[in-house]
């Protein structure tokens, strides 16, 4: 018969092994009575949305440096959050959290709100960043359940309903393990388990606090899980960008509008993206210019599709006014402050 999992063998575990992370108060700093700050908790959680743990540790250091309280992001220009933004994708992330950071700063005098309710009603805070703003900053007892949670908790009871549709099942496992002593620090420990040990390929057992727990270690399947069901084909989409520059080297750039992909973001003038199967895109320079047309294609892959782009390039004179967009003197111009997407454009224009 297997041994009931039980929150005080992963706790024990955890205050061994616990990751060291740039956000994290770590359990032997929390029992001397630190506690977390809710501003790096919130902000680290918007930051893994979606995104893994190291590409998130040197933006969550470069965000703190320059803006280390709420108030002080809150007061930064839109333009330069995004910058620094720039290469962490999923951008509507930094829009709304530029417009939480302001609600806190100017709703809640700078303090996060330790009740959950409050949480879900600000930007950008869904059910799961709530629930882990709650444990992990306010030591409250909710259940955290991501990635790594759901994986654990389908090997633990071998639970072979397939993503997505596991998810109720797998929380209500998550729950009834939640404990109400140091939820703050179990909540954590779950995740790291995932990370660390219960690892989507080649699970290192042997040295897991639940292995006699695991029901699919028992079995043998805890390699197959969790199951997932079949992913859809992503479309191939295409389009133009158009990258001009003066000759003074001043480039000619455009704010993306706030909704929509890489809303609010610096990027290239282009045409509408539209899917590869169907018409070319209308062409639409955003200058009156000789444009040459680029080698090869600057491709990147969204969360639903795949895009190819045409890189097509000008050398305009001084007196030369565009349509849409404005010069930007080489002197400001970072290719660091776009998106991905249009870093690699300009990539391929200048021949790398």
């Amino acid at each position: 018969m297997r041994d009931p999992a039980d929150a005080a063998d992963l706790l024990q575990w955890y205050d061994r092994h616990a990751r060291d992370l740039p956000w994290r108060v770590g359990p032997s700093a929390r029992a001397k009575g630190i506690a977390p700050d809710p501003y790096r908790i919130w902000l680290s959680e918007i930051m893994l949305q979606q995104t893994t743990v190291a590409a998130v540790k040197d933006y969550f250091r470069l965000f703190t440096e320059r803006w280390p309280t709420v108030d002080a992001l809150a007061a930064a220009p839109d333009a330069e959050v995004m910058a620094a933004w720039a290469g962490l994708g999923y951008y509507a992330r930094a829009r709304n959290l530029l417009k939480c950071a302001r609600v806190v700063a100017e709703e809640t005098g700078g303090v996060f709100p330790a009740d959950h309710d409050v949480l879900l009603t600000l930007p950008g805070v869904g059910p799961y960043t709530a629930a882990a703003i709650s444990a992990i900053a306010f030591d409250v007892p909710r259940v955290v359940v991501d990635g790594n949670v759901e994986r654990v908790m389908a090997r633990l009871h071998d639970e072979h309903t397939p993503l997505p549709a596991a998810k109720p099942i797998l929380t209500a496992y998550a729950a009834a393990l939640t404990p109400n002593a140091r939820p703050g620090d179990y909540a954590q420990a779950v995740m790291d388990l995932g990370a660390t040990i219960c690892t989507p390929k080649r699970p290192a057992c042997g040295l897991c606090p639940w292995r006699t727990s695991c029901a699919a270690w028992a079995n043998g399947t805890a390699a197959e899980l969790p199951k997932k069901a079949p992913k859809k084909r992503k479309p191939v989409r295409q389009g133009v960008a158009y990258l001009a520059r003066r000759v003074d080297g001043a480039w000619l750039l455009e704010t993306r509008p706030d909704k929509g992909l890489l809303g609010g973001m610096l990027g290239w003038p282009g045409t509408d993206w539209l899917d590869v199967e169907g018409p070319a895109p209308d062409e639409d320079p955003p200058i009156r210019a000789e444009w040459k047309t680029v080698g090869g294609e600057a491709r990147h892959t969204f969360t639903h599709f795949h895009l190819r782009l045409v890189v097509k390039t000008a050398l305009v004179p001084m007196d030369r006014k565009p349509h849409r967009g404005d010069f930007i003197a080489l002197p400001d111009f970072s290719p660091s402050d776009l998106p991905t997407v249009m870093r690699k454009a300009f990539d391929l224009a200048q021949g790398r």
